[in-house]
This record gives C-alpha cells, structure tokens and sequence, in this order.
C-alpha cells in the first residue's frame, strides 16, 4: 500500500476483476476523507506501525471508562487501576464537572467528579452541576430519548474534555514506564466503539481526540478502531480453551452488554488464533441504565438493594460508599423492579434470537460488559436458550474484556481475517438513457444517473479485499468527474435518491488527457481494511489522479 487515496465516481461502466491491485491516488491532505462528516478515515500506509513500541487500549463507555497499556516486545498487559480519588478499579466513570457554567474549565473527572464530601452533604451546592451520558449523543437514537446536558455545552465538547484529561492521565502513566518514550510516534492508539455507530461518529471520535492531543494529525495512523464485540470476541478467544473450546472452524457469539448499547457479533474461530465474523453485527440502546423519575442512573450502579418492605426499596449508588448515603424510595416491588431491567432484558433476549436463528450453530454464549455481572440477565438468558448453547458463561473480568480485546487487537492487528459488511455500498454512474427508461430521469448528453453497485450487505470481506470498477467519460473532452459514494441497508439499488441510500460524500477529481476523448479510461477500486476503507484508482497511463475536496464535521 502507498498513500491514502480517495473515492471517485466514473462513467460507462465495465466490469473489472476484483483481484486487480490498482496504484492508489495521491491525496493532497494524505489521508481519506468522505465529506459532509460522513466518513473520516485514515488508510494505514505499509509499514506504518514499524516505530511503535506501546499500545494503549481505551474503552470510553457511557457510564465507566478505563484503558490498558502494553509494551510490543513484552506483551504484558496492564489495565490501569489508578484513578483520580480511587484505586484498585479498572475503570471510573464517564463524568465531567466544570469549574463554571461557561465551560471553560474542567475541574474534576472521573469519580471526583460524582464524589461527595460527607463533611459537605447537607451544604447547598452551587454551580455547574456533573455532566454525565454525553457518549449517548453520538448514537442513531431520537434527540428525544437523548440525556439532556447544561445548556450551552455541545456533546462533542464535553467528549472532548473527557478525552484529554484521560489523556493526561495515560501519558503521565505510560512515560513513567517507558521515560523515552515518544508519544506521538512511538504509542498507538486503539478506540474500542459501539458497533452501531455510523461514520460519522467515528468522524466525531478521531476529531476529538485529535483536539484532546491523543493524536498529532487528525489523519493520524497511530488512532484505529474496533468494534466493541469484536474487541470482547478477541478476549474471549483468548480464554476458549478454558471451557475446552479449541476447534477449528467453532462459532460463538458475544453479547456485549455496556452501560449504554449492547452489541452482539458472532465469530468463527479460525487457524493460527485468528477470527472470521459469522453473520452482521447487531446492537441496539439497550445498555445497564434506567430512568429515575427524570434522571438517568445505571443499572450496573446499583451494588445492592435492601428490602424492608412490600413497598419500599433502599438503593445504594457506588458514587460515595458510605452505608449512611442509602436513600430510601418507595416503589411497588412487583411492576418497578420488573420496569428497571425487563423491557431491556427483552430486548437483548430478542437480539440473541436473532443471532442464533441465523443458523450457525453456536456452539458458546459469551456475556461481557459491566452489565453482563447481573445475576438477573444471566439467568435470563441461560433460561431462554439452555437448550440452544449448552456454554452460556460469563468470562473473568467481563468489564474489562473490551479493553483487554483492544490492546490484543492493536498488538495484532491480523487477528481479525474477515468481517461481515452491513451495509451495500456503490457509486452513481451516467450511462447512456435508453428507451425504456424513465423519461423524466434523461439528463444532459443522453445520460441518466443510477446507482451501481459495488458489493452488497451481508458478503463476508477479507480484510484488505477489493471491489473494483472500470469507467471512461461521459462524452469526449471530459476533464473532470464528480464523485458520489452510496450505502444502502437494502441488498441493491437503482437509484441514488431512493430512500434509505445515504450519501456518503462527494468530490471532483481530475479526468486528465481531453485530446483522447472515449479514448481513456479510469480503474476504480474499493478496499475494505482493518475497520476503514479505501478507494484508488488509476488512469490509462498509468498516472495516479490528483484530487481536492473539503471536510466539514
């Protein structure tokens, strides 16, 4: 691989092999971006990670954080435990609290940030108040069911406040260990995500971490993603063998449970300690919290629940530890508890089925995230489908299998052989109009715009697979082309502007050599990677294509 390249949409279509490797266009910003803050992306160059010497994981989950280091050479991994006011707990939690209402400054994260001084509990407080659930912002999910935040702060800004002081705390860890170590070039970075989230939220994502100071470029290498499943599958291959699951061409599935989403994947154990994804991703907001009266409280804070009556329960949340910080609530034991967990329980229930109707034969249920430790879920679900997996298991520190699955994926990043895609992707073409067609859809030069697709949802891709398309111009002295890329979640499609495409972007790129008119041509070829993609193409000549576009987030 040579420079990161960019998407192009061309004309008359030909078909052209999968297989054919086409030289990548030179980027002029040196990386791939899709506009309209739809799909950022960098495209590792080859050889790019030969200066690194540290992988550091980070799981920024809606309600607890944590992150896990490892040297390259030694492989040993540690998941740090040592946080602002706390220690002892791989992660803290996801919450901000600014020193005014400006924002301007942030004055405590983490557990500090909920922490209450009993000293000072019955004071009256005064102030922002703590900023929680900002990561919900950035899922598909209705404004309406979304956390509010204080007015005057964006979502985005508060991630990337949180993001930095985490930051902060990893380089002043990681430098302790390793004094010569230089973050910029030597540490990479891997950011574990839901696996519902769109491109633009992994826009989102690297530009806040570019703008916390994880990354020196907002196209920088040394930031790559994984899904939230596929980090908790590569930790679980790690531990198969523990229920004497070593066969080659075995499928699991991992149900991810986290404060926020839950995120399934089923995945096929291959040779060489290497896995194939099984069937689409799935996931849905169906995470550990719950609504009380008009906040929002995680169900994986609830350490215990005391009964003193039919009617009364006492709820203790881990923000403080002190047994004197028991609130009392009154609720009908029978309908409220069952509100708090059942209508999500169902979902997840709903979500497995689905998972395991697909036919694959799982042979084991892994539950991971800091939801899967309720004893409720887990009977749940071993009831629901005791019959289907004889394993349903909860592996050791299922909280931190996400991070630990990250660091694992950073360290090797051929673990991870195909995926499954989820959406079909294409691009728009001006082939000739011809009778038959819609007349109303005839454009200029006797053309007519549809969409051409390159592969569709549901095929299984080999990471570093292409797709490929070969195109010449629409009419003679062309000297330039407009790109426009589409997904769509329906198998195929015939045209750009149906619903449920989603454009991706677009750009225009240079169409060189006029004087040949029909004479020349343009190879076109889409390149799934580790978690992003890839266009190149190339000209008749052999020249690479300059191109020139804008990012807007």
């Amino acid at each position: 691989m040579s420079s990161p390249v960019t998407f192009a949409t061309f004309r008359n279509p030909v078909h052209i092999p999968c297989g054919i490797r086409a030289p990548s266009i030179s980027c002029e910003c040196g990386a791939l971006f899709i506009i309209n803050a739809e799909f950022f992306s960098t495209f590792p160059r080859e050889n790019w990670n030969d200066d690194i010497r540290v992988v550091i994981s980070i799981d920024f989950g809606t309600t607890y954080s944590g992150f896990a280091y490892s040297n390259k050479l030694n492989r040993e991994h540690t998941i740090n435990d040592t946080w602002p006011g706390r220690m002892g707990q791989t992660k803290t939690n996801s919450v901000l609290q600014y020193a005014d209402s400006k924002f301007s400054k942030v004055s405590e994260w983490g557990y500090p940030a909920l922490a209450q001084n009993p000293s000072r509990r019955n004071e009256k407080k005064t102030g922002p108040k703590p900023v929680e659930l900002f990561k919900l912002h950035l899922g598909n999910m209705p404004d309406s069911e979304k956390p509010p935040l204080p007015k005057g702060l964006d979502y985005k800004k508060a991630i990337t406040d949180y993001l930095k002081k985490m930051g902060e705390l990893i380089k002043e860890t990681v430098e302790m260990r390793w004094p010569n170590l230089k973050f910029m070039n030597q540490v990479l970075i891997v950011m574990t995500v839901p696996a519902e989230y769109s491109e633009r939220a992994y826009a989102i994502m690297r530009d806040c971490a570019y703008k916390a100071g994880l990354i020196s470029t907002k196209n920088s290498e040394k930031l790559q993603f994984s899904t939230e499943p596929e980090a908790a599958a590569i930790y679980c291959m790690t531990v198969l063998k523990e229920y004497f699951l070593t066969d080659v061409g075995m499928n699991f599935l991992i149900v991810d449970c986290g404060g926020g989403t839950v995120d399934l994947t089923t995945r096929k154990l291959l040779a060489d300690r290497r896995l194939g994804e099984v069937t689409v991703r799935t996931g849905d907001f169906c995470g550990g919290t719950w609504r009380l009266g008009n906040k929002i409280v995680g169900r994986t804070k609830l350490w215990s629940i005391a009964v003193y009556d039919t009617n009364i329960l006492e709820i203790k949340l881990p923000f403080t530890g002190v047994k004197e910080d028991y609130k009392p609530f009154e609720f009908d034991l029978e309908e409220t508890v069952k509100s708090f967990f059942d209508p999500v329980i169902e979902k997840i229930i709903r979500l497995v089925s689905n998972q395991l109707n697909s036919g694959n034969g799982c042979l084991a249920i892994f539950l991971v995230g800091g939801f899967s430790e309720s004893k409720y879920l887990q009977r749940r679900i071993k009831d629901e489908f005791r019959m289907q997996v004889k394993n349903i298991s909860v592996p050791r520190q299922p909280q931190a299998a996400i991070v630990r699955g990250g660091l694992e994926y950073g360290l090797n990043m051929k673990t991870i052989k195909n995926r499954v895609l989820k959406w079909t992707y294409g691009i728009e073409l001006s082939p000739q109009w011809e009778p038959g067609d819609l007349p109303e859809r005839r454009i200029s030069h006797n053309r007519i715009r549809v969409f051409n697709k390159l592969v569709s949802r549901g095929t299984t891709v080999d990471v570093y697979q292409e797709f490929g398309h070969e195109s010449g111009p629409s009419y003679e002295d062309q000297t330039s082309a407009m790109v426009e890329i589409y997904k769509t979640p329906e198998i195929d499609g015939k045209y750009a502007d149906e619903p449920g495409m989603e454009k991706l972007g677009e750009l225009r790129l240079d169409f060189p050599e006029p004087h040949l008119g029909f004479n020349r041509n343009l190879k076109f070829t889409l390149t799934f990677g580790q978690m992003e993609i890839r266009a190149s193409c190339i000209n008749q000549n052999g020249k690479s294509v300059d191109t020139k576009f804008n990012l807007e987030l």
